[in-house]
């Protein structure tokens, strides 16, 4: 084992913060991100190919985004630049470039690594592209958010996006355990104490060494502590959760997801990680009553009213009491019938009502307010439906130049098997009708 966990640290190195004690010296000792690091991962195997492109380090806080990034510019033996893209401007910038272009004529390589690169603007971003393509540096940024919507397309085509991953729990485990190796003794708790310690960090690795600095400087002496002792000590971690970010997109689409797939367990776990994150509960109302038209519809018509007297409940009632009503409807939700038939149905409406212009109805369907119009022919020969046969008179209501169109199909699951009768019915009767008018007009 390195020195780097050794057992009896220095006062120097007590004094230093226990992550930065425990940061890895070479690549080997990353924990986690095997995917990148594994004997097959895809930073193992550009390494071992000898050349290194730029990269987007993507992923939660604490997974080793900065850590990799150091150590990528000590294995290929390149200068490492940082910057933060929070305390950065163009001045920065442009004295790092000088830096990079200066030491580039004494043969010194240069890795940028730029922390938080999401946070700088279009035209920033755009600076970088002329020092990439010449060579001057090697970009490594590092973002907590989806590059795809952060990132210009421009750096994005000239870098390669690595994903980082959250630390399991065997990596939090291995981490804390390196931890105690440092200091010299086993952390005072119990093991579902420490079970519980690894989920609240949260996936988060220098979360995770924060709480245990928490622990270390609260404990008594012989004190061995239980869960409620823990977490009083450490207060409680609030999950990484952004509303205006990743995190929101990401639970709010397993949550459709997961009632879309007939899932209730799923459902309600994904609506009660939201609901602790502190999302608003309107906001998950809307996307219930959302998700009852477009994921159910027909197939269970009694989906959307329930949704939105969810939400009526909640508005009345306020939190937490009114969050049972939507966790109620999350359940039913799941468990209704589904049929995106109706959504299907409105979207090819739409498209056709985009490419058709505006063909005039039947005239026998338009209103003849005034002489004029009845003299023109509109409203002639509209039959009242109420007043024939099975109150239906079968006349053709789409524009001539169209034709006659489908749009919703009924599935054959819940109540829209009833209405898929209905429809074939009308289509019988309307094929009589219509071969009756023919043989009157022949």
């Amino acid at each position: 084992m390195s020195d780097l966990f050794a057992a009896d640290p220095t006062e120097t190195d007590k004094a230093r913060p226990l992550a930065d004690q425990l940061r890895p010296r070479a690549l080997d000792e990353v924990i986690g991100q095997t995917h990148l690091l594994g004997p097959d991962g895809t930073l193992t195997r550009m390494l071992a190919s000898g050349r290194l492109g730029s990269l987007i380090l993507w992923g939660p806080p604490g997974t080793g985004k900065t850590t990799v990034a150091r150590l990528l510019a000590d294995q290929i033996g390149f200068r490492f630049e940082q910057i933060s893209a929070i305390f950065s401007g163009v001045a920065d910038l442009k004295k790092v470039f000088e830096k990079a272009r200066f030491e580039r004529l004494s043969g010194h390589h240069t890795l940028l690594f730029v922390d938080e690169i999401h946070r700088f603007n279009r035209a920033q971003q755009d600076s970088f592209l002329p020092v990439m393509e010449d060579g001057t540096v090697v970009l490594v940024g590092a973002t907590t958010e989806n590059p795809s919507f952060e990132l210009n397309a421009a750096l994005l085509s000239r870098s390669q996006v690595l994903r980082f991953e959250s630390l399991a729990a065997p990596d939090l485990e291995l981490l804390l355990q390196r931890a105690e190796t440092l200091l010299g003794s086993i952390l005072p708790l119990t093991d579902e104490a420490r079970h519980t310690l690894l989920g609240l960090a949260d996936g988060d690795g220098r979360a995770l060494l924060g709480l245990v600095e928490e622990i270390l400087a609260s404990s008594r002496a012989n004190e061995t502590l239980d869960v409620n002792g823990m977490l009083t000590v450490v207060q409680r971690r609030a999950p990484i959760y952004d509303k205006a970010q990743d995190g929101h997109y990401n639970l709010i689409s397993a949550l459709h997801k997961t009632i879309r797939g007939s899932d209730p367990d799923a459902a309600l776990y994904y609506f009660a990680r939201m609901v602790v994150a502190g999302e608003d509960p309107l906001f998950l109302a809307r996307r219930l009553i959302r998700m009852a038209s477009e994921d159910i519809g027909n197939a269970d018509p009694q989906a959307l009213p329930l949704a939105i007297a969810a939400r009526d409940s909640y508005q009345m009632l306020g939190s937490p009491e009114g969050e049972l009503a939507l966790a109620q409807v999350v359940v039913y939700l799941a468990l209704a019938p589904k049929s995106n038939a109706v959504y299907t149905a409105f979207k090819a409406a739409i498209s056709l009502a985009k490419s058709s212009g505006s063909p005039m109805p039947p005239m026998v369907i338009l209103n003849a307010p005034t002489k004029l119009m009845k003299g023109e022919g509109y409203g002639e020969g509209y039959q009242y439906d109420h007043d024939v046969p099975d109150a239906f008179s079968g006349q053709e209501y789409f524009p001539e130049a169209l034709g006659r169109q489908q749009f919703y199909q009924p599935v054959e699951r819940g109540f829209e098997r009833d209405l898929k009768k209905r429809m074939d019915y009308f289509s019988r009767l309307r094929a009589e009708k219509s071969r009756n008018r023919n043989a009157l007009d022949e």
